[in-house]
């Protein structure tokens, strides 16, 4: 059996539409996008990597009947006039979690969503990026290189340009054979379950100590290098903050773990550690010695303490050591999760969250009950088809394993 033939998809039907940069090109578009019919499709493009914020520096929209259109959200940073022109209509995007709180920011803010990445997930889909999913659902192949660009980038370039368009070019085709699938295989209601649970979903806290997530701290074993580590992570944020950079490019972290290890004393000292000769850090260099002195000498009651418990149980790794009657509750349940996923062609992490298996089986309730298991799970944000999934079968093994233990 032959393979069918890849079709390359190389430019836009309607070719690359002029970047909308005013309010008259913006007031065009909106009502162009209102006479449209059927889903819209929506992409946006960040800085990543280059910039502080996680800000859209371009939003790329198609729909049947309005054809596609690019805005630059840096000219006009005011979308509020086309999420209202289309507000009640769907909006498909390919990993919505990713761009929904920067459309967000500009006033766009979905109330119908296709995501066609978590489709191809719950539809069993070994790779899920939109190129591969083109790909092998519709037989075309994108063009699909510049992705990790520097999208604040002015004026974008026409390639770059090209490649936005050609994003949202066929997503609308994609969600309908996709949409067919889910109806076919049975979870098209799981499907739509998911998108209405990730458009209910509340902005994510602010991290506690987000210093502490500096790539390779667990190298810092005392207490005044953790305080390094704080005050060079809190000044660099300070400064990529205020300079729009991402704060890699201000200051590398294993830049900051150095300092920590070595706690240099003077300029001379700093720059023998390499990356703060870059020109970036370079220009701060009495600033980030002022830090390391700051952390250094800092009094005792006033340095970082290590990391308490969490809220949530510990490393599963740990458990056979701290309880093995939860190592094997938690066996039995990931059990249970892996053959259901295997059954359903589908991950086991969107079949159930890991989060909440460990929960689950870290603290079970008291009489493991279908009852029982179905609130906590319900508690711990499972949604109702991943309960009327998983809660029975993993009910009926955690009773199996308490009554060998208690027989």
């Amino acid at each position: 059996m032959t393979e069918p033939e890849i079709q390359l998809l190389l430019e836009p039907r309607e070719g690359i539409p002029p970047v909308i940069e005013d309010d008259a090109a913006l007031a065009a578009v909106v009502r162009a996008f209102a006479a449209g019919s059927g889903p819209i499709a929506v992409d946006a493009e960040r800085a990543s990597g280059y910039r502080y914020s996680g800000r859209a520096y371009l939003v790329q929209l198609r729909r049947n009947g309005s054809g596609t259109a690019l805005i630059d959200p840096v000219a006009c940073p005011d979308l509020t006039a086309l999420h209202e022109a289309v507000v009640d209509h769907e909006i498909v995007l390919h990993a919505a979690t990713q761009d929904l709180p920067c459309l967000t920011e500009l006033g766009f803010r979905p109330r119908r969503l296709f995501d066609t990445e978590l489709a191809g997930r719950l539809l069993g889909y070994e790779r899920v990026g939109l190129g591969t999913m083109v790909e092998v659902v519709l037989g075309l192949r994108l063009e699909k290189g510049h992705s990790a660009a520097d999208w604040s980038n002015r004026p974008l370039p026409m390639d770059w340009l090209r490649y936005a368009a050609l994003d949202v070019e066929v997503l609308v085709e994609l969600r309908d054979a996709l949409s067919a699938e889910l109806t076919s295989s049975g979870k098209l209601e799981w499907a739509m379950e998911e998108f209405s649970s990730i458009l209910a979903a509340p902005a994510a806290s602010p991290r506690s100590d987000p210093w502490r997530r500096t790539s390779g701290i667990h190298r810092v074993r005392s207490l005044r290098g953790l305080a390094v580590v704080r005050e060079l992570w809190t000044l660099r944020d300070e400064i990529a903050r205020e300079i729009d950079l991402a704060p890699g490019r201000v200051l590398p972290d294993s830049a900051i773990v150095q300092a920590a290890l070595d706690q240099p004393r003077t300029t001379k000292a700093l720059t023998e550690i390499a990356p703060f000769t870059g020109r970036s850090a370079r220009r701060h260099l009495r600033s980030w010695l002022t830090a390391v002195t700051r952390g250094r000498t800092l009094p005792d009651p006033d340095l970082p303490q290590p990391m308490g418990p969490g809220d949530g149980p510990p490393p599963a790794n740990r458990w056979a050591d701290r309880d093995p009657a939860a190592a094997r509750r938690l066996a039995a349940a990931r059990a249970v999760i892996a053959a259901l996923a295997d059954e359903h062609r589908m991950p086991t992490e969107n079949l159930l969250q890991p989060d909440a298996v460990r929960r689950l089986t870290w603290e079970p309730p008291a009489d493991l009950s279908e009852e029982s298991i179905v609130a906590r799970l319900a508690e711990l944000g499972a949604r109702q088809w991943q309960i009327a999934l998983t809660a029975v079968p993993m009910a009926k093994a955690l009773q199996r394993l308490d009554a060998k233990s208690t027989g």
